[in-house]
């Protein structure tokens, strides 16, 4: 700071004189107050206390989002320390550009279309906006209300009406919720998940009255918590009445008379917004259907104070965006598109400053510059803190400098184990300071106040990614019949493949009732009733090519099925020799030095989640333990594996020795490297890497230091398993995708295994089953929970275009971010360059394959991690472990030509934080891609919510890497029949090796009480939902479970009818008899029976009696 520009003239005031002075200039009618020496994270506070005195609600105009969203973080941490009661918010832009044919996130609109709805009713203090939010135009008010409505317990409502009231706010019925802006309707039962709510929730009425509210989990569908009433708002920002629909299509095809738009592009226009189709940007077209245009300035109260953050910013920003505004306006109007025009959308400068000029101002600037008008100012004297990079003496001095001043020192920490730590060192150094959990940008001192806040940013020289708590939808493995459809192909553990049909409606001895219809070779028909599917799976292979249906009565299935249990049994036996092999070798057992781990763990900048701590327990558990540790950590795309890993490797290097750290490309060699030497540089870890990035001199000079035990952590590809490489004390190895090593490498690493740690890392999903099915033959921890605050990716599949291409680019520069453009033909890599820097001139653009000289491609991928590159435009080379915080958006050309697990990892190169991120798949045009290529896109472009790559895999697993995962190639087993019954060959013959009892030894129970038990159609309307109810019955172990499950019923879809009572009753009676060995139930003469086999634990007295 140049203390030089502060004025001499202008003394400095407290916070309670300058909070006293605002309101009396507001009393005495003045326009505009100048605040001056507001400085970061000090002007919350300020903030937090003037809504305190002043009876007016607060408007925070901000440059841009990024200081928007560090200023909301800043007032609440203030809130919670000044005990404020009031309510602040944020109200977030869209994150799109102007024009573009996408909506915003429904989360967002939800949360935008909740605070429009509290700024109606006076309910918010302050409102934090960023420039680009604050000049669009919002929902006129009359709208809002009118599509706004609140239901509480005991009030009479006739359902239909809510019904109607769901979709025309843009709510969509489906069978289930599961996703935001989701409806379904089940008897009595409404479910509903409004955007801006944390959990959907469940109605329940009796009659037309609503007995009772419930929140309910979006992953377990069970019930939560009661509520009492709740508000429900639109799902979209735009959602016409039918009326309007109508005048805004008669407008639209006015328009494109008048512009000549294409009568092609036009009727699909039309057909979109007959829909509403979801991904489409329909807000856009809202001057359309709406005749009045209104602002936040008409939803804000008359006696609002406006205040504007670093005001020349506010300004330049302003008039940054209405050119923005102009220029994409007209690049929609080259592409035909139709379109309002700005003023319809936007206000533009001349608007905003003739509409600020109605309003009370205040203009803050963290200089302490006086206004040419040296008018209405006043300045505070706020200090900076000095940046003490984890230099804790020179902190402890300086806190002790501001106690003796008579300050308050308050030490504000992101995490427990920061708060925990700061807690050690203020006895360590006898210092007496408060520590505070909360996020704060910066931290200042205020001498008037006798105040100083210090930031992790002063003490660590960082600041953590602040990250509201949102739910994270874990989306576990599930399979089950939720999302079968005729055609799908069946397994039946007796009669092998067949292609299911639906269902049949047939009469048998007691009653009607509904069959499977699955049909086998030679056209023969299986009918299997409602109890049997326990004996049924959904039929889940390689993807590449059908099964062939096997033929009921034959000899084959059953020939097949014993050849691959033979071939599991074999596989399993050694894994299990492996295992007992590892049981005997006695590893080394880690000490615990709880300070220095205490102080990595401290240093992690995201708040972990909590599968993710019991991944990093059971590791350290597995080093602490005198066997040696074989682990493989699963996670999503993004979930943070490689904290686990590097928690491992530090707590191995603490005790002197070495780590190897395995991967499979280049880039991800150089990737890790620089995330391992980041994340341990305030630690005394040497760490190195070899590949091909490095000069044969080089790689020499490092093995020679890993030989002399100088390296701690060498980080390489699979150079590492040549036979000169040595290590002076190994204690660890770490793989990353072990599954993508060729034959000979892992046979290399299978040698390693009775001799050192080994984790592994995969990102490729397992399933629960497999999962438990090889629970005491490798040790897996599975993460399954999202970071907070990730935002799942927009994906779109689209025909490839030019202005496709530019618009995602500029959009994604305009935010200051950085684009990947996967071209996977180095041949014409070239010419797809000078195509991009000519639509995209302002664009730096880098080049990157794998049959680029070394050092040229090290060069490329350290100008794009640095930021001096704006567009990567690469081969499938980046596929694994690139993590670039600002890369945001991904562009993948010939999308049709990748596989499903292929464009997955790809567009996990995205959306690693909390911004919205984008992947565009193009491809040469709907006709041309194959139909294969065509369901792939398909599944991908579906199924891009957080954790989707658990869903993925049951459409189209990686087979090859499961099956090599399991130390052998069992690919073409799983094809022949299917990954359910293989998992649980798999999950028998482990268990028959270990000598434990196994379920499928004993015959199923039959039940013969001439009861019929049910799931009638008007209880559970949904097919796929009757047959996994039916299916989860009849796997169900103990009369927990039983009880369980009658609870869920009765939540989900109301009162039990009589025939689904029988229907748990009958379950309750199989569940015992299956426990007792009872192989059948049945009556005679009135008097029921039971045939039981001799292995029963019932003793044979009680039989007798």
């Amino acid at each position: 700071m140049n203390e030089s520009l502060v004025s001499d003239e202008t003394t400095s005031v407290s916070f309670d004189e300058g909070i006293e002075e605002i309101e009396k200039h507001i009393a005495q009618g003045s326009s505009k107050i100048h605040i001056g020496g507001l400085r970061e994270a000090s002007r919350a506070l300020f903030l937090v206390r003037l809504v305190q005195s002043i009876s007016k609600p607060v408007v925070v105009l901000t440059p841009n989002q990024n200081i928007g969203e560090r200023l909301i973080g800043d007032l609440r941490y203030f809130c919670k320390y000044e005990k404020v009661k009031k309510t602040f918010r944020y109200f977030s832009s869209w994150g799109i550009l102007p024009y573009e044919n996408i909506s915003p996130s429904s989360e967002i609109m939800g949360e935008r279309l909740e605070i429009l709805h509290q700024l109606q009713h006076n309910e918010i203090s302050l409102l934090v906006v960023p420039v680009d939010s604050f000049m669009q135009c919002v929902v006129p008010r009359h709208e809002l209300t009118g599509q706004t409505f609140s239901f509480e317990i005991g009030e009479n409502i006739e359902r239909e009406f809510l019904e109607t009231c769901l979709l025309d706010n843009g709510f969509i019925r489906m069978p289930m919720v599961e996703n935001r802006g989701h409806f379904s309707v089940r008897g009595d039962i409404i479910d509903l998940y409004p955007p801006s709510s944390t959990n959907p929730l469940r109605i329940e009425f009796f009659d037309n009255t609503i007995e009772s509210i419930r929140e309910f989990d979006v992953n377990t569908q069970v019930s939560l918590k009661n509520i009492k009433k709740f508000k429900n708002l639109p799902v979209k920002e735009l959602f016409p009445t039918v009326a309007q629909k109508k005048d805004g299509l008669r407008k639209i095809a006015q328009y494109a008379e008048e512009h000549e738009i294409d009568q092609h592009n036009l009727k699909e226009l039309i057909d979109k917004i007959k829909h509403l189709d979801s991904f489409f940007g329909l807000e856009h077209l809202a001057p359309f259907f709406h005749d009045e245009r209104e602002t936040l300035f008409e939803y804000l109260s008359k006696d609002a104070l406006i205040v504007l953050d670093e005001e020349g910013d506010v300004i330049a920003e302003v008039d940054k965006f209405c050119k923005i505004v102009v220029q994409e306006h007209n690049a929609a109007c080259d592409r035909g598109d139709v379109v309002a025009s700005p003023d319809k959308l936007y206000m533009d400068l001349n608007e905003i400053k003739r509409r600020l000029g109605e309003k009370k101002i205040m203009a803050i600037n963290s200089l302490n510059v006086e206004p040419r008008d040296n008018i209405n100012s006043m300045r505070f004297d706020i200090k900076r803190n000095p940046a003490f990079l984890g230099n804790f003496e020179v902190l402890a001095k300086k806190i002790k400098e501001r106690e003796n001043e008579g300050h308050k020192v308050v030490v504000v920490a992101p995490t427990e184990g920061q708060v925990k730590r700061v807690h050690e060192l203020s006895g360590e150094y006898d210092l007496t300071i408060d520590v505070d959990r909360g996020y704060l940008s910066n931290g200042f001192s205020c001498s008037d106040l006798g105040l100083t806040f210090v930031s992790e940013h002063e003490i660590f020289g960082r600041t953590s990614k602040h990250r509201y708590r949102r739910k994270a939808i874990s989306k576990s493995f599930q399979r089950g019949f939720k999302d079968l459809k005729p055609g799908n192909y069946l397994v039946h553990v007796d009669y092998g493949i067949g292609r299911y049909n639906g269902i049949r409606e047939l009469e048998t001895g007691i009653g009607g009732g509904e069959f499977l219809n699955i049909t086998y070779a030679d056209d023969e028909k299986l009918y299997i009733p409602m109890d049997g599917l326990a004996s049924i799976q959904k039929y889940v292979g390689s993807g590449d090519v059908p099964p062939l249906l096997d033929k009921l009565g034959g000899v084959n299935w059953k020939r097949k099925k014993n050849a691959i249990k033979e071939s599991i049994r074999e596989m399993a036996e050694d894994l299990l020799k492996l295992y007992a092999s590892r049981e005997i070798v006695e590893g080394t057992s880690y000490s615990n030095n709880p300070i220095l781990m205490q102080e990595l763990s401290d240093s992690f900048e995201f708040e972990e989640t909590e599968d993710q701590l019991k991944a990093i327990d059971e590791t350290m558990e597995d080093l602490e333990s005198c066997k040696a540790m074989d682990r493989l950590i699963c996670g999503d795309v993004g979930y943070g594996k490689t904290e686990v890993a590097m928690r491992a490797a530090f707590k191995v290097v603490l005790d002197k020795k070495q780590v190897a750290v395995l991967v499979p490309t280049t880039i991800l060699a150089q990737q890790h490297l620089v995330t391992f030497s980041e994340r341990f540089k305030n630690h005394a870890v040497n760490i190195k890497m070899v590949n091909r990035f490095k000069s044969p001199r080089e790689q020499k000079q490092t093995l020679a230091k890993v030989k002399t035990g100088e390296v701690d952590i060498i980080i390489g590809t699979h150079r590492l398993l040549s036979k000169d490489v040595s290590f002076a004390q190994v204690g660890l190895i770490i793989i990353d995708e072990e599954q993508r090593f060729g034959v000979k490498h892992k046979e290399a690493l299978k040698k390693m295994r009775n001799k050192v740690d080994i984790l592994t890392l995969t990102a490729t999903p397992i399933p629960r089953t497999l999962h438990f099915s090889l629970m005491g033959v490798r040790d897996l921890s599975v993460i399954e929970t999202p970071p907070i605050d990730r935002l799942s990716i927009k994906t779109f599949v689209r025909k490839f275009d030019e202005n496709i291409i530019k618009d995602s680019i500029k959009k994604e520069l305009e935010r200051g971010g950085q684009v990947y453009f996967v071209h996977n033909k180095i041949n014409s890599i070239a010419s797809m360059k000078e195509m991009i820097q000519k639509i995209v001139p302002e664009a730096r653009i880098g080049v990157g394959h794998g049959k680029l000289p070394e050092h040229q491609l090290e060069e490329v991928m350290r100008k794009f991690i640095a930021g001096e590159i704006d567009v990567l435009l690469c081969t499938t080379i980046i596929e694994s472990g690139l993590d670039i915080p600002s890369a945001n958006t991904i562009i993948i050309n010939r999308a049709d030509q990748l596989g499903l697990a292929q464009l997955y990892q790809l567009r996990g190169r995205v959306g690693r934080y909390k911004h919205q991120a984008y992947a565009y798949l193009l491809i040469p045009g709907a006709l041309i891609v194959s139909s294969e290529a065509r369901q792939r896109l398909n599944a991908i472009e579906e199924l891009s919510e957080l954790g989707a790559g658990f869903q993925l895999a049951a459409r189209d697993m990686e087979i090859r890497g499961v099956g090599n995962m399991l130390g052998r190639n069992q690919s073409g087993h799983i094809a022949s029949i299917g990954f359910d019954l293989y998992s649980k060959l798999i999950e028998e013959t482990v268990k028959e090796l270990k000598g434990e009892e196994v379920q499928g030894q004993f015959i199923e129970p039959e039940i013969d009480l001439q009861v019929k038990g049910y799931i009638p159609k008007n209880y559970v309307p949904d097919l796929n939902q009757r047959l996994d109810l039916y299916r989860r019955l009849q796997l169900l172990d103990t009369l927990d479970d039983c009880s369980a499950i009658k609870r869920e019923l009765i939540d989900r879809y109301g009162k039990l009818s009589e025939s689904v009572e029988k229907l748990l009753l009958l379950v309750v009676i199989k569940t015992i008899c299956r426990k007792l060995h009872i192989t059948k139930v049945y009556v005679v003469d009135g008097q029921a029976r039971f045939d039981v086999k001799s292995t029963t634990p019932i003793s044979p007295e009680k039989l007798s009696g």
